[in-house]
């Protein structure tokens, strides 16, 4: 009966109007959004609350930041030829190894998300730089996009950056420390259940290799000569992080954005000539999409909050049986993550960790942020899906998410399995 109070009323509305505009207008997602937060709002007589609406869209602004100003990094560091030619090199060396061959593949792919805390990143950047090489080796198409896809998505989870436990942590007062260690756990076994599943298989001799178009591949890619001086933003950037680390509270820090300009910067200096401006336009237009949605999730989550949806999702949570709780996570967070991983891990991941006070918050918190990374991979937005989907040229993206299903239900669980056994876990690594 809950969901016939006003509030529940709401949020069914809210939904419905997402949805409809997502799959009948055909609206894009932060469109959709934006539109269901004003209707939510007009519902609850609140008429047309402008200045809600300009602060939710700006609510995520730290987060926008940091993903376009690392889409920058990743695009320079593109742009000057070093992530082609350490592609090159990882294949080149671990050709007949397909275990270590696979495994320097799916950290190229992870890296993106590890530093922008976005699976899109990923799948734009590194992702559509391996994807000609696997389908050479012999990987299918439709495989090599789910592989992509879930190395994504494993990478947005991974650290140093998540942004899903940044924005559940900011709900319930936790700092953003001691999370290396549990994202690693989270992370490391699934990415090699991914490899196991997508890739090592072909890479045994089952796919079909085309010799000559290989070669020409990586000749293609070995366009610049690997140095020290070429890793360059690579080395500023860690030096920068890690003083922030080492002085916190000491010196002022910088900030995620200004390290990754700088780092970018830095570029100049690696004695690779390339075009500044169309690197940064490119790395926003393909930011855009993501950076749009995260205005729509602001704007929708505030409204939520005004006419108290949000506080009776929270209440919601909390009035969940203990038996139930683990269900209602696995299906519930991918499911909202529809709407966007973060928006999962906004109105859900902070009541369902206040759910879970008796078991040790960072482990949960990481299990959450795992399972919420799955939203990625959920219609309509299916972000990390579609994208994987055109890096390939495969025109139906759900053949991709059909791939996905064995290792997303492995992520899952593996998440719930962390969340069950948080307080073991920390016992055994601090």
């Amino acid at each position: 009966m809950e969901w016939f109070w006003p509030e529940g009323f709401y949020a069914v509305v809210m939904v419905a109007a997402f949805a409809f505009g997502a799959f009948a207008f055909k609206l894009p997602i932060s469109i959709a959004m934006s539109a269901s937060a004003i209707i939510g709002a007009a519902l609850a007589g609140f008429g047309f609350p402008l200045r809600h609406l300009v602060e939710g869209m700006f609510g995520y602004i730290d987060t926008i930041l940091i993903i376009a100003s690392a889409m920058i990094f990743m695009n320079t560091v593109q742009s000057i030829g070093l992530m082609e030619a350490v592609a090159a090199l990882i294949i080149r060396k671990f050709r007949s190894r397909p275990i270590m061959l696979s495994g320097g593949v799916m950290f190229l792919i992870m890296l993106p998300g590890m530093l922008t805390g976005s699976s899109t990143a990923g799948v734009l950047t590194t992702g559509a730089l391996v994807a000609p090489v696997l389908i050479k080796l012999g990987v299918p198409v439709i495989k090599t996009a789910a592989f992509i896809a879930m190395g994504a998505i494993i990478g947005m989870i991974a650290p140093p950056i998540n942004i899903p436990v940044m924005i559940i942590g900011g709900g319930i007062d936790m700092p953003y420390v001691g999370f290396t260690i549990p994202l690693l756990i989270a992370t490391i076994p699934m990415a090699l259940f991914s490899m196991a599943v997508l890739v090592i298989p072909y890479l045994k001799g089952r796919g079909a290799i085309d010799e000559t178009a290989l070669e020409a591949e990586l000749r293609r890619m070995e366009n610049v000569t690997l140095s020290a001086r070429l890793f360059l933003p690579f080395f500023v950037l860690i030096a920068l992080m890690s003083i922030d680390q080492i002085f916190a509270g000491k010196i002022p820090s910088l900030g995620m954005p200004l390290q990754f300009l700088l780092a970018s910067a830095s570029a100049f200096l690696t004695g690779r000539k390339w075009n500044v401006l169309d690197s940064a336009t490119d790395a926003l237009r393909d930011a855009i999409p993501v950076l749009g949605i995260l205005m729509g999730v602001g704007m929708f989550i505030q409204i939520m909050t005004l006419t108290g949806v949000r506080g009776f999702v929270v209440v919601s949570a909390l009035a969940i049986p203990a038996w139930l709780l683990y269900v209602s996570i696995g299906i519930s967070m991918p499911a909202f993550g529809a709407i966007s991983s973060f928006g999962a891990a906004s109105v859900l991941g902070v009541p369902f960790i206040l759910a879970l006070l008796s078991k040790d918050q960072i482990i949960v918190a990481s299990g959450l942020s795992l399972i919420a990374g799955l939203g990625d991979l959920v219609p309509p937005t299916a972000l990390a899906g579609i994208f994987a989907a055109q890096v390939v040229g495969a025109k139906n993206y759900f053949a991709v998410l059909k791939d996905c299903i064995i290792p997303g239900a492995a992520i899952a669980l593996w998440g719930i399995c962390l969340i069950a056994l948080a307080n073991p876990i920390a016992a055994l690594i601090r």
